[in-house]
Order: C-alpha cells, then structure tokens, then sequence
C-alpha cells in the first residue's frame, strides 16, 4: 500500500520517511492508482486509454516511475 499524502500543490508526502516530492499531474494519478489497490498492467491500460497513447509506451514509463518509487520506498 502507498502511504503517501497528496496534497492540493500535488506534494507527495511520505509520514513514516519524512519525505516530499513534489508531482506532476501523471505521477500524482499513478500514486493515486495504487492506493486504490490497481495493478501496474491496469494502471497502464487506463492511462494509454486516457491519453490516446501506445500502451507498449505507457507501459515502459510507469515501469520506470514505479522503480524509483521503489528506490524512495515508497512502494515495495
């Protein structure tokens, strides 16, 4: 589960790391994704839906995002 605070400047901020980071609008619907439990693969579905892109594309960068969430320990 991500345990990550959004708030209305699209700060993420992680409580247990005392850590923020500041999000672009993509980044804060991913982290927003997992809290609601979906998988990288639905995740990537409904982003290349939403923005008319490749999901081969989509796939690659939130693959990307969500290994520097795991570098920050943000997800595990």
């Amino acid at each position: 589960m991500v345990e990550m605070v959004i708030d209305e400047n699209n700060i993420g901020y992680i409580p247990s790391l005392g850590t923020s980071f500041q999000l672009n609008e993509t980044a804060k619907e991913i982290i927003l994704m997992l809290k609601q439990g979906k998988s990288k693969d639905e995740i990537v579905e409904e982003l290349a839906k939403k923005y008319n892109k490749d999901w081969r594309e989509v796939f690659i960068d939130v693959t990307d995002f969500m290994e520097k969430l795991k570098i920050y320990g943000v997800i595990q």
